[in-house]
């Protein structure tokens, strides 16, 4: 079984993929963001990245996810060559991990799942809509970046159809998490 949890960056998807992987027996927590920065080491993913980029994205022989983020977060047309770039490898890694787990719930963590074959075939879908506010202190907080900083990554966000998902959560909390859980069985 596949759970789909999406949302916007600060939105809490990893909180609450860990609180349901801590109350699920049999589940495993798969944060596609890990999986993305695994792929940036590749020197293929780097080779394209550069002749794409330039080498400005380079730093002591790696590619700055810094450097990087500030390009992409400007244009949909270069976050699009990223994703093209990257998510090739990335679900290979991912079909890796389901095809090695076929009897474990797996909690997928990605702002960009409705784009993904894994949000179809998710059986729960489930989208984190915090109010923007809260979500700006905890990515301020987080990723010890200044409000500028964040103002860029907001700049893109990803507009979710709030139709696609079984759950629209605004604030995690026990009932909801016993919710999603009475979903499952």
């Amino acid at each position: 079984m596949l759970i789909s949890i999406c949302g916007n960056s600060g939105s809490g998807k990893s909180f609450l993929a860990n609180k349901l992987t801590n109350t699920i027996d049999n589940s495993l927590h798969l944060d596609i963001d890990v999986i993305a920065h695994q792929i940036l080491t590749l020197k293929i993913v780097q080779d394209e990245l550069v002749e794409k980029f330039g080498m400005e994205i380079m730093e002591n022989g790696t590619v700055s996810r810094k450097k990087l983020g500030k390009i992409v977060f400007n244009s949909k047309s270069k976050m699009d060559i990223l994703k093209n770039i990257t998510w090739k490898y990335m679900e290979e890694k991912i079909d890796g991990v389901i095809n090695d787990n076929p009897k474990k719930i797996i909690i997928l963590d990605y702002i960009l799942l409705p784009e993904t074959k894994y949000f179809m075939e998710s059986s729960i879908k489930i989208l984190l809509n915090p109010p923007d506010e809260e979500r700006k202190n905890r990515i301020i907080a987080r990723d010890q970046i200044s409000e500028e900083d964040y103002l860029l990554r907001n700049q893109a966000r990803y507009d979710y159809n709030e139709n696609d998902f079984d759950f629209i959560i605004y604030n995690v909390s026990d009932r909801v998490i016993k919710r999603i859980i009475n979903r499952i069985k």
